[in-house]
């Protein structure tokens, strides 16, 4: 038996996925060039929009609930794309500063979080985001108190992604 129509099948697959990551980082798009339209029809329909005081917004662009990439995307009111950059960095993680920031300057700075939970011993939400520093994956936990203020920042190596066998001693 043949395997030409596997072959062609999974050549197709992976063609699949790799145009879709690069769509999803937004390769290819300029900023003060690309429009709106051009981010929408590259990237899709982004996780969450936010409105831009004067005009404009901000779209994130996650894989939730287990991507460790998310691109935010700055449109101007005219529909120009101004930037794009990946924000799950430990650059902006250190922006976040407990008993100051908000929840909503969170999702300005990072977008949507991966997964929401809530402590049982504390009164508290939790947002949770995977990411990676270079190769390495990390995971970050920002808890907040019922006033919606950040109250604690945990950043660590995320030994769930590790692979089966291979453990990693603590940073």
């Amino acid at each position: 038996m043949s395997t030409g129509w596997r072959g062609r099948v999974t050549a197709a697959t992976i063609a699949l996925l790799l145009s879709a990551c690069a769509s999803y980082s937004g390769s290819g798009l300029v900023p003060g060039t690309s429009s709106a339209a051009d981010v929408e029809a590259l990237m899709g329909t982004p996780s969450l929009r936010l409105p831009q005081p004067g005009g404009g917004s901000v779209w994130f662009y996650s894989r939730l609930p287990d991507g460790r990439d998310t691109y935010k995307v700055t449109i101007a009111p005219d529909g120009a794309m101004r930037s794009i950059e990946q924000v799950l960095t430990k650059a902006n993680v250190a922006r976040i500063h407990p008993d100051v920031t908000t929840m909503a300057q969170v999702r300005a700075l990072l977008g949507p979080p991966g997964t929401v939970s809530g402590l049982t011993l504390k009164p508290r939400i939790v947002w949770e985001y995977k990411m990676r520093d270079v190769a390495e994956p990390r995971i970050l936990w920002v808890q907040f108190s019922k006033d919606d203020i950040v109250r604690e920042v945990i950043e660590m190596h995320d030994f769930s992604a590790d692979p089966q066998g291979e453990a990693r001693a603590c940073r």
